[in-house]
């Protein structure tokens, strides 16, 4: 089986050597370079890996995924679509070569964040693994491979890992541009119109993300379940955001009961009542919390759902509601998860003098 790993990349030459070491399990690799001023081609090059260079006037993600993917050998059997910040767990050859059996598509773990003592808290499945004359990319941004035979069948390998260590300092000025355009060539996509709001979310324009959240949700097209309790937490983020808290409550819940298995909801929710030193709030929805056992392998799972989190604060509001014995145990677990963690430490000694009368 001939396999071959593929890439678009721009000033990354910080990561190329870890990357290279993790993929050259393939056949051979081919990166498009859109433009760097580092080294990053160099290195490549270096390498043995096949660059190509091509700038453009008006960058769109799908475009250059498209442009290296009909760049690749016509008889590869898989391509495997990685980014430069990404990073296959060795052995992954076999472990692929073992579970496929001819299938269009392969889906596989991704550990899209990964803590500092270097345990994933979250993962999901990717599916960036294609046959070779089977898909194009389609969206300017947030790019999703599109099957133009009408042939595609698929295959989840668990035990396929590729970990995401993304570079903290990179930009994303380029995405909220390109998801508008994305937005704009197809208004129905569910997908880009969640991503839209986020984005603007994330640049603090609370009403044009409320607003496009809101169109999200009325899409007929918008049906699962989690990406819309995403939609209206995000939007009950934003109303926080604007001290409009009746509202911000209202969405929360309206989260919840759209997907009453995710903890997301009501971790946010007691982030407000905690806000607001309603500390039996916090302890309900947080209780709520920590009766979801399940890490569904989604993206819509936020870090603070899975980490000491939830312990902490539940820590705090145990403390305040006069429930001291309660406090330490939540605070022992929140420190099994984070033990560096100074404040946490440092309230724990708090806690102890309390329940030994010394304060």
């Amino acid at each position: 089986m001939k396999i071959i790993v593929y890439a678009i990349a721009k000033n990354e030459s910080k990561f190329v050597e870890r990357w290279y070491q993790s993929m050259k399990e393939a056949d051979a690799i081919y990166v498009l370079d859109t433009g760097s001023t580092d080294d990053t081609k160099e290195k490549l090059k270096e390498l043995g890996v096949m660059v190509f260079e091509k700038v453009y006037d008006s960058f769109r993600f799908d475009d250059a995924r498209n442009e290296i993917l009909n760049l690749l050998p016509d008889d590869a059997d898989l391509c495997i679509s990685m980014d430069l910040d990404e990073v296959f767990e060795s052995g992954w050859r076999k472990v692929l070569e073992d579970n496929y059996h001819g299938e269009t598509r392969v889906s596989y773990t991704y550990n899209w964040h990964i803590d500092e003592n270097g345990v994933p808290d979250v993962t999901f499945y990717l599916d960036k693994i294609h046959t070779r004359h089977d898909y194009k990319w389609t969206h300017p941004v947030h790019e999703v491979l599109e099957n133009i035979n009408n042939n595609e069948t698929r295959v989840t390998i668990s035990n396929l890992v590729v970990n995401h260590y993304p570079d903290k300092e990179k930009s994303r000025g380029s995405y909220l541009p390109l998801l508008e355009l994305s937005v704009k060539e197809d208004p129905e996509d569910d997908r880009n119109m969640h991503y839209l709001g986020r984005e603007y979310m994330y640049y603090k324009r609370y009403q044009e993300a409320i607003d496009t959240l809101i169109k999200h949700l009325s899409l007929k097209k918008a049906t699962w379940r989690d990406e819309r309790a995403c939609s209206m937490r995000f939007i009950g983020r934003c109303y926080k955001y604007l001290k409009r808290f009746d509202e911000a409550i209202m969405w929360y819940e309206k989260s919840i009961k759209e997907a009453p298995y995710l903890r997301d909801a009501y971790m946010e929710l007691a982030f407000l009542y905690y806000e607001r030193e309603e500390y039996t709030e916090v302890y309900t929805y947080l209780k709520q919390a920590l009766k979801i056992k399940t890490h569904a392998k989604t993206y819509i799972n936020e870090v603070f759902s899975w980490n000491e989190t939830i312990y902490d604060l539940l820590s705090i509001a145990c403390y305040y509601l006069n429930l001291l014995p309660e406090s330490l145990y939540y605070i022992d677990k929140a420190l099994e998860i984070n033990p560096s963690n100074e404040r946490i430490k440092n309230n724990k000694v708090l806690i102890d003098k309390v329940l030994n009368g010394e304060q």
